[in-house]
Order: structure tokens, then sequence, then C-alpha cells
């Protein structure tokens, strides 16, 4: 009797794994065939064939997985040609364009806070998966459990596959005109900082730099907020500016030099990657960088002697007679540039270790 009532329970069990089985099983070959029609369809649809660009190529779709820090932006109508002059390219943030996709991008900060990468999708035939990520290594978390996963890199590294920087000199335009030395300083050197950390080497720098000349410091650490509207005006007032990284690593150059420095009209004192990167980015006679004195009272004094020399100060505002600043601060522009070099990306890449590339130039 209980051999019969055992074998009864079995064979119901077994009934309904292989019931659930089947439902599991058929829900899977629909999502596949339903994902690869709808690819096919969503790659018609997102031909773009009334776009005001010339149309002899296939646009190339870029899905934005999850908008980097919630900062959300339309992407209606054709916003890389509309806004940027970047032909056959397509932004899409809507995860049902998933299957038409040829990249698609993950920001690694809402990764590390939990949001998940799409295995559960079958995922098409040639479409790559790009990291990205602004942040310094240090604070990009740990990266080995993303082995063997990303094609891409979107960084503001030089030797990414994607160079994404905070800001970049253009050449002028004929008819734009030259910006001469300003003549407004009141102060002779000035820094903006919110996290102040004294065991940072920006952080030593400072110390022993006011020691030796007066240093106007701005920002949450120092009690005197500036707002966005004061920022450069005040920091114009300046001789120099601190444009001190909070991190040291390979081309990590951000807006501190970009915008902070450079847009304000101040000479920048760098505090960073070797100088060599800077070189790469940046005119030479452009900024003064600290490791290329050997103490910082030989710095300071420095500042001072050029400071009260005018002829030689102004010396570091002739790259302005040719170039200008150009900020990076739209996700979209960003985006759009992927497609701008898709066709020289390599076919068959993969990150074996992507926390090693990110951390092997500065170890």
């Amino acid at each position: 009797m209980l051999h019969w009532k055992f074998q009864m329970g079995w064979n119901t069990t077994r009934k309904a794994l292989l019931s659930s089985l089947r439902h599991h099983l058929l829900r899977f070959i629909c999502l596949s065939l339903m994902f690869l029609f709808y690819g096919c369809w969503t790659r018609l649809q997102l031909a773009n064939p009334d776009s005001g660009h010339s149309n002899s190529g296939r646009d190339i779709v870029i899905l934005l997985w999850y908008w980097p820090l919630k900062m959300s932006l339309s992407l209606k109508g054709d916003v890389c040609w509309d806004l940027y002059r970047i032909p056959h390219c397509t932004l899409v943030d809507q995860h049902l364009f998933y299957p038409a996709a040829d990249v698609v991008v993950f920001h690694n900060k809402e990764l590390t806070q939990g949001q998940k990468l799409p295995f559960h999708l079958p995922q098409p035939s040639g479409q790559r998966w790009a990291w990205m990520s602004l942040e310094a290594p240090v604070h990009n978390g740990k990266l080995q459990k993303y082995a063997n996963i990303f094609n891409l890199t979107i960084t503001y590294r030089r030797d990414a596959d994607v160079t994404i920087p905070y800001g970049e000199l253009l050449p002028k335009e004929a008819g734009e005109m030259a910006d001469e030395a300003p003549t407004n300083k009141t102060n002779l050197i000035c820094w903006v900082v919110s996290n102040y950390n004294s065991h940072h080497r920006r952080s030593q720098v400072f110390k022993k730099l006011k020691a030796v000349v007066p240093v106007k410091v701005y920002g949450r650490w120092a009690n005197r907020v500036l707002t966005a509207e004061a920022l450069l005006p005040t920091i114009s007032r300046c001789y120099f500016y601190l444009s001190f990284e909070n991190s040291i690593s390979k081309d990590y150059i951000t807006e501190k030099l970009w915008q902070n420095a450079y847009q304000a009209r101040a000479v920048p004192v760098v505090l960073g990657p070797p100088i060599g990167d800077y070189k790469a980015v940046a005119p030479l006679n452009s900024f003064i960088h600290v490791d290329n004195f050997s103490s910082i009272e030989a710095l300071g004094k420095h500042l001072q002697q050029l400071a009260g020399d005018k002829k030689r100060y102004s010396e570091y505002f002739r790259w302005r007679h040719k170039w200008k600043v150009k900020l990076y601060t739209d996700w979209r522009e960003r985006l759009c540039k992927i497609c701008t070099v898709y066709n020289s990306l390599p076919q068959h890449k993969v990150y074996t270790d992507l926390h090693a590339w990110l951390n092997a130039a500065n170890t």
C-alpha cells in the first residue's frame, strides 16, 4: 500500500516537472523567435530613411542599458545628427531594442549599485557589450567578476576602444577672437575642493605650498561654496589654479583642467598623471606640472616670480590664439562618438581581465 502511494506521488511529481519543463522550453523558444523577428523588424525601423543626412549606410544602433547617475536625456529624433552631425547613429534607451542593438553600453556606477547584466537574454550575433566609466580606477570597484564579458571599453583613457575625455582643444575657426592674458588678477593661487582627504597627495602638496605662498581656498571643505555661476568668475581673478586630481592614474585629466582652469583663464598648476599624458592633449606652455620642480618650495617661488613678470605670464596664453576649449558634459555626445569609430573597432575582441587592463598602467 505504501509502495503504491509512493508510486502515485512520484508519477504526479514527474508529470508536474515535465509539464513545467515543457512550459519553460516553449517559453524560451517563443522568446528566442520573438527576439529574432523583432530584431529584424527593428533594424529596418531604425534605418532612419527620413533623416537629414545621406542614407548610404545602415544606422548603427547604440543601446544605453541604464542612464549614468539617473541623468536621462531626450533621445527623440536623430539625436547624433541633429546635435553633433554624426550620421547613421541611433541612440536608444529602451530594453525592447536589445535584439537590434549593435552595441549595448553599461555604465559601471550602476553595475556597482546592483544593476544586472542581461545574461537571461540571447545575445544577437555580432552584438558588442561595452563597459563605460569616467571614474579613476580606484573608484570603479572590483571588476574581476567581469572577465570575458565586455568587448569594448569607453573611458577617458587614450587607449580605450572609445575615448571620451572630459575635454579637449579644438582649432579655432577663421574669425574667432584670440584670447589675451587677463588683467583682473587679485589672488596668486586659488583652489576649489569639496572632498578633502589628508592622505591624498594633492592635500600634502597643498599643505606645503600654502606654507610658502598664499592660496585662496573655496568649496565645501573650506565652507566657501561657489555657485555654478560664481565658479569661473571667481577663479578668473587668480593667476594660478590648482588643477589637482583626486586620483593619480593614466590619462585621468578632468574638468579641473578643462573647465576650472582653462575656461576661467587661470594658468593651471597640475597634479595628476605624468607630464607626458598632459603633453599628449594640451600645449606644453599652457600648464605647470608639479613634478617638474625639485620641491614644493621651488614651485611656490616660481609661481610668485611668474605672476610678477607680465611678459612671461602672458606666454601661457599664446596657445589661445589658435585653440579653444571643448568640454564634454552630455552623455549623448559620448555615446554618439561610438559610431565615429565603430567600423574600425576589432571584430572579436573580449576583455579577459578588465580589472587588470584598467589598473595595469597605474601600478
